[in-house]
């Protein structure tokens, strides 16, 4: 059996090999390395994909959720509601332009926004200066967008799509693409997400032919024109290499979705099958509104009382025994955003609103998925032995 790797990209590239020499060699041989005609021929290609109207390529997906929240024109002091479990980038940049992190709780089974936890929490953290949520469609599927677009409509709040994750993800009946249906959405191609690069890039996507042009203003140093500013701007642009790879692998997306979700039917259907460990673990939920893209496949790991070493959780102790047989496995995350050091003083949560019990207890899905998820191996090209041996070592280690 092949080495087991968490994400295997020599494999995914092995098989696209000459494709991929192909586009770079033309950017070589063009030198056009910065604003290159594959980067317009990238955002088109990309565009149509997602049935939008406009694509803007950016230097990486931190950098496309700064320049959405630039776009929409928020001020400091402002407030951006955004959920506790997920990546820091998503809070990162709300605070880096002196705006104020607003978290709120996720699904427990789900790990995104939804109708019943989140929206409830939602609508007890609008206040006055509450001016935009950005929805995380975490792990590969959709949050439920028809709950964020409803208390979105209800206050007048913008709405940016963190589809980082979940590239390539159908949302409800019209099979909308994730980062298509609020007024932007980011997304990232770090080299092992469904659509990844050789390296940074990312991309913010809208229907809105004012916002896009905004965007494009701000990415290059806020011009329209060259030397002529009109607005504070950055220096966030896809590179031309970047960019030429990724719409080969734009044209393989499709097929590299279908072997995450082959790898997850098969890791679920092993997992459930394997008794007892349907009573010491939870498999990923699939949402009824949004397909599953499987970025990572993540388990929820319940605690067990007994045979625990101080300061060690079921979770991390399963990590251990995998690891010492050739399993890597990752937490994502270890500690929800609240419990940041970073965000300290600066973030606000329901208990800074309402000081009662359940304020308190306002973050404890997130709390709790913090302390029990663990990422099992998730990539396109994973093989059934590789998955059977996977799961058989976590059989082992319950029993």
């Amino acid at each position: 059996m092949e080495k087991i790797q968490m994400v295997d990209l020599l494999a995914q590239h092995s098989q696209i090999r000459q494709e991929i020499d192909s586009a770079i060699s033309g950017v070589i041989d063009s030198s056009a390395f910065i604003k290159g005609k594959p980067v317009g021929i990238f955002e088109e290609d990309l565009a149509r994909y997602l049935g939008v109207r406009h694509v803007i390529g950016c230097g990486n997906g931190t950098d496309a959720l700064q320049i959405a929240l630039m776009a929409l024109g928020l001020e400091p002091g402002d407030e951006v509601l955004v959920p506790a479990f997920t990546y820091v980038a998503t809070a990162e940049v709300i605070a880096l332009l002196h705006l104020t992190p607003v978290m709120y709780d996720v699904n427990l089974r789900t790990f995104n926004t939804d109708a019943h936890t989140s929206f409830e929490h939602i609508e007890q953290l609008v206040t006055p200066r509450t001016r935009a949520i950005v929805p995380v469609h975490l792990f590969g599927q959709c949050s439920d967008m028809d709950a964020v677009m409803t208390v979105a409509k209800k206050y007048d709040l913008r709405v940016v799509e963190d589809c980082a994750q979940a590239l390539g993800s159908n949302y409800g009946p019209a099979k909308a693409f994730a980062g298509s249906i609020g007024d932007i959405g980011c997304t990232s191609f770090f080299p092992t997400k469904n659509l990844g690069g050789m390296g940074d890039g990312g991309a913010l996507f809208t229907n809105d032919d004012e916002l896009a042009l905004r965007i494009r203003m701000i990415a290059n140093h806020g011009q329209k024109v060259k030397y002529h500013h009109d607005v504070i701007g950055c220096n966030s642009r896809l590179d031309t290499i970047q960019a030429a790879v990724l719409d080969v692998k734009l044209r393989h997306l499709d097929e590299y979705i279908s072997g995450r979700r082959r790898a997850a039917a098969a890791y679920t259907r092993l997992l459930k099958a394997a008794d007892p460990l349907e009573k010491h673990i939870c498999t990923p939920v699939e949402s009824d509104f949004t397909t599953h893209t499987y970025h990572q496949y993540t388990i929820i790991v319940k605690d067990r009382n007994e045979d625990l070493v101080k300061d060690a959780s079921t979770r991390d102790l399963l990590k251990a025994r995998l690891a010492e047989n050739g399993v890597p496995s990752m937490i994502y995350y270890p500690l929800p955003l609240n419990r940041q050091e970073a965000f300290k003083g600066i973030a606000k949560s329901l208990g800074d609103f309402h000081r009662d019990e359940d304020a308190d207890d306002s973050l404890g899905n997130s709390e709790f998925l913090a302390a029990h998820v663990l990422s099992l191996p998730m990539h396109p090209l994973l093989k059934e032995d590789q998955i059977n041996y996977i799961v058989e070592q976590i059989m082992d280690f319950y029993k």
